[in-house]
């Protein structure tokens, strides 16, 4: 109920008359069954726009920070995330981000719409950066359609860093749904997840008009940050 009336009678209407959403491809999203919604990741208000523009509602894996804030601001968006039934997505790797997966398999099995960002973080640059084998392990196991989508102009609305929006106009593009059924059963063969996953990452590609960068995002905010170990991020979900 909260979600619907937040969207429908709320923050929706406002929200659309500031920033005047466009979509395009909004019929490839199916009226009913499960589906994932696989994005690139530009801005916190990506989780925002989405959504409002789907008729259906949309269920995010969100990295769990998101969660536990402190702070009026943290603690507002916490809420918000709590009550519109958002998941939080551990990206720490290895047995705790296979949980928040399952959470989101969860979803899916029940017929609802996933939404995930395969980059795993939001872009340093608004370039297109390799994704995480999630989104494929998710779309195997389950056997949905992917569905891409390309946020537009989300960047300058809302920088890495800036609290207060800009107000201008932004989109999003919605692609034909991808198929993977010649790989169902392979779900745990990793040069099966890289290749779903590539072809994901793609189409989000061949919408968004991005340039592509084949590197994980965190690990070039880790190492702009300085914190970067050699480790990388390579086998983290």
């Amino acid at each position: 109920m909260f979600y619907w009336v937040m969207k429908r009678i709320f923050i929706g209407p406002i929200l659309k008359l500031l920033f005047r959403p466009w979509v395009k491809g909004l019929d490839n999203i199916p009226a009913e069954g499960a589906a994932i919604l696989a994005s690139n990741h530009l801005s916190f208000s990506d989780s925002i726009f989405l959504p409002l523009m789907v008729r259906r509602p949309v269920i995010f894996l969100a990295k769990a920070e998101y969660f536990t804030g402190t702070g009026l601001k943290g603690s507002l968006t916490a809420l918000f995330f709590r009550l519109t039934k958002q998941l939080p997505m551990d990206r720490s790797g290895g047995a705790a981000s296979e949980v928040s997966l399952q959470a989101g398999k969860g979803v899916l099995l029940g017929g609802g719409l996933l939404g995930i960002y395969p980059e795993g973080t939001r872009s340093p640059d608004a370039r297109l950066y390799r994704g995480k084998a999630g989104v494929a392990k998710l779309a195997l196991q389950t056997r949905v359609p992917v569905i891409p989508v390309a946020m537009i102009g989300t960047e300058k609305v809302q920088p890495i860093g800036k609290r207060i929006p800009n107000i201008r106009r932004i989109g999003m593009i919605i692609g034909q749904p991808l198929d993977f059924s010649e790989h169902y059963g392979s779900e745990e063969d990793r040069t099966v997840q890289r290749t779903v996953t590539d072809r994901i990452m793609y189409e989000i590609m061949r919408l968004s008009g991005q340039e592509y960068v084949d590197e994980y995002a965190a690990d070039v905010k880790a190492r702009l940050a300085g914190h970067d170990d050699g480790g990388g991020t390579v086998g983290k979900v």
